[in-house]
């Protein structure tokens, strides 16, 4: 009997010990909680949301087209200042025929005016001759300026009609939908149908293939990290079991703070410690907010 006690007794002390060298090999250096960098994607438009097909837990890709707003409103626009465009452009062909008029009178004006100056050299043109065509060639070469003024008027509000529709096809571009960077989609806002005003949320996007493993630290550990160092992060595969990843630091707080209520006791509360960054590859086990503990390297 006593025999069969102590065999006992050995296969229990065995199966502990086991456990709980699977649960944890040594000691963890710190613990903390999964982050990921969230963006929160809004409407650059407003109108109705006529399409808009994401669903949460979607991967989506950059740049990928995922909605429209609508855009009748907008078009409408650019159609009628396309048309004042034309409107306005087609004021320059009457004042370039004025302004070919104002070059050949001048160019008649100068012819006349060397034919007077020839005559009045010889005292066969009087004075009155020389002024009259003199004068006649100022009023032609003011009435040029004048044209050509104009000219730079109906450019401008043709170039102001461009800035407009430059504008207009701004708004377009905008309505559609485009999704800012590669990640998963989180939470959703609207759906088809509704409408929605410019800087309305859409949804909630973040990149899971890396998460952050925020973790505190104390002064007497700082010695212990640096940037871009290796250390190893164990999170739970089962109730008695952890599993290893590989995590590299990529920021470090430059001041202290008091440690985090939420996760350390009453007794740990009054310490300062350091807020630590770790990057973790993620191939699908990890989530936002699940806990993690990490060993540096020893």
């Amino acid at each position: 009997m006593n025999k069969l006690i102590n065999s006992f007794s050995v296969i229990i002390i065995a199966i502990i010990t086991f456990t709980s060298c699977n649960r944890n090999e040594a000691t963890s250096d710190a613990y903390g909680n999964f982050e990921a960098t969230e963006i929160l994607v809004s409407s650059l438009s407003s109108g109705q949301l006529l399409s808009f097909t994401i669903q949460e837990g979607d991967l989506l890709e950059a740049n990928q087209v995922i909605g429209l707003v609508d855009t009748i409103d907008l078009s409408l626009r650019k159609l009628q200042l396309e048309s004042q465009k034309q409107a306005i452009l087609s004021r320059l062909s009457s004042v370039n025929a004025n302004l070919a008029v104002n070059e050949q009178q001048l160019q008649n004006a100068q012819i006349d005016q060397n034919r007077i100056n020839k005559l009045f050299e010889e005292g066969a043109a009087t004075s009155k001759q020389k002024d009259d065509v003199d004068g006649n060639i100022k009023l032609i070469m003011k009435q040029m300026t004048a044209t050509k003024t104009q000219l730079e008027s109906i450019r401008s509000e043709a170039n102001a009609i461009d800035a407009q529709i430059a504008q207009s096809n701004e708004s377009i571009r905008k309505a559609t939908i485009i999704n800012p960077q590669k990640g998963v989609v989180l939470t959703k806002y609207a759906e088809a149908g509704e409408v929605v005003n410019f800087g309305k949320p859409l949804y909630k996007l973040a990149d899971l293939s890396v998460l952050e493993l925020k973790v505190y630290i104390s002064g007497g550990q700082l010695s212990k990290v640096e940037l871009g160092d290796d250390v190893t992060v164990i999170i739970d595969k089962s109730k008695n079991e952890v599993s290893q990843l590989k995590g590299k630091i990529s920021w470090i707080s430059s001041s202290a703070e008091f440690t985090p209520k939420t996760i350390q006791t009453r007794e740990e509360r009054v310490e300062l410690v350091y807020a630590v960054k770790l990057r973790v590859s993620n191939d699908g086990k990890l989530k936002i907010g699940m806990p993690g503990e990490i060993l540096f390297k020893r």
